[in-house]
């Protein structure tokens, strides 16, 4: 199992050996549905759009060239939102060039990674395969297998995800973004030990409709909820990088 030091490695040893903008190493239904979605950003309100500038400075703030800038999604079972939230941003930041931010996910009580999860990650163009191991079982008692989650071609641009606690060993242990996307993980944890800056964005759980006929396209609209509020926060990013004109970054 890769720990977050050695994903680091990987993401920064990518950036410099590659010879292809990030942009276009995203596999091509993914870059297109991400371009969808951001021809959106114009036409539809964007959930939470005042956290979205404040995330966003924060992020700017904090963003180093050639060092990774962890933001780690956290909801409460880590099988939905918060995966759903941590795909869409690493695939945000492939097609913004941000390749120093890097997206993990983490729960309270955590269960396994949802197939109902997997299935809209697919759609959308990300390649989610077992790796034939098994993490820690759920609160539940739950099996929960590790898969890999790919957003484009080479190491950089996967990772392994399973259900986990937001402060499992994989995941950054310090000077982190934490990124509330419900309620009960939010009021659980009013403090996220080790984030630089917490933020709560609450959105609703698709989980409601497991079973149902709405269930293919409630989870499919959750997950470009998602993909809507991480590009435009990446895309305010890339505004406020470019209007300070001493910036390291550019």
């Amino acid at each position: 199992m890769k720990s977050f030091k050695s994903l680091g490695v990987m993401l920064m040893a990518g950036q410099l050996l590659g010879t292809q903008p990030a942009s276009e190493q995203l596999f091509t239904k993914l870059k297109n549905h991400l371009s969808g979605l951001s021809k959106e950003l114009s036409k539809k309100p964007i959930t939470h759009l005042d956290q979205a500038k404040k995330i966003a400075e924060a992020i700017s703030k904090l963003h180093q060239p050639g060092k990774e800038l962890p933001i780690v999604v956290v909801c409460t079972g880590n099988s939905r939102r918060s995966m759903m939230g941590a795909a869409m941003g690493n695939a945000s930041a492939a097609l913004f060039e941000l390749g120093e931010l890097r997206f993990y996910s983490g729960g309270t009580a955590p269960s396994a990674f949802n197939s109902r999860t997997i299935a809209s990650l697919k759609e959308a163009g990300f390649e989610v395969e077992p790796t034939g191991k098994q993490a820690t079982k759920g609160s539940k008692g739950e099996e929960n297998p590790i898969y890999w989650v790919k957003w484009g071609k080479g190491q950089q641009f996967q990772m392994e995800e399973y259900s986990k606690q937001y402060g499992d060993p994989q995941n950054p242990q310090k000077d982190f973004i934490a990124l509330m996307v419900c309620d009960e993980a939010s009021k659980n944890c009013p403090v996220v030990k080790g984030a630089k800056y917490r933020f709560a964005i609450p959105f609703e759980d698709p989980k409601a409709f497991d079973g149902t006929a709405q269930e293919k396209a409630m989870y499919s609209a959750k997950r470009d909820d998602l993909g809507r509020f991480m590009l435009k926060t990446l895309e305010l990013v890339k505004d406020f990088e470019g209007n300070q004109p001493n910036s390291m970054n550019h």
